[in-house]
């Protein structure tokens, strides 16, 4: 029997489900986290930067606002490639992994934060919910 000619527009198939398209199952561990999990685990990484700088010193509020983005970049480039991701992500049962497996590695990390930290990359999702700044450095945030 003969294949249906290819689409030639390119246009993909819809997903049934977040991670479809990438193997993964559509709930449970192994599954793409969710908004809600993803937007939690920001504002506990936000909270422990922001206390880490108020206790820091005295700063300005401008200083204070840079010193809490540094200090969260530096939680996610630290703790994604030894923990599996940032202590939010882990607290809500959550990992960041490569899309072809094993170890993050140590330019994954700091691709995804500097995108991260930009923003905008982050809010501007695939179908699988995967930000540009997760497709730039090849992860998938899952849940673990």
């Amino acid at each position: 029997m003969s294949q249906p000619p290819a689409d030639p527009s390119g246009d993909l198939e819809p997903s049934r489900y977040p991670g479809e398209r990438l193997g993964l199952p559509e709930e449970g561990a192994g599954s793409v986290a969710r908004f809600g999990r993803r937007f939690t685990a920001l504002l506990v990484d936000w909270a422990i930067a922001n206390v880490i700088a108020l206790l820091a010193g005295p700063y300005a509020s401008n200083e204070q606002s840079w010193a809490t983005l540094g200090l969260f970049a530096l939680m996610q480039v630290l703790f994604i490639p030894t923990i599996g991701g940032s202590i939010g992500h882990r607290a809500l049962g959550l990992r960041v992994v490569p899309l072809g497996g094993g170890w993050v590695g140590a330019w994954r990390p700091v691709v995804r934060t500097l995108l991260l930290v930009v923003v905008i990359p982050a809010v501007i999702w695939d179908s699988d919910q995967r930000g540009l700044h997760d497709r730039a450095a090849g992860t998938v945030l899952i849940r673990g």
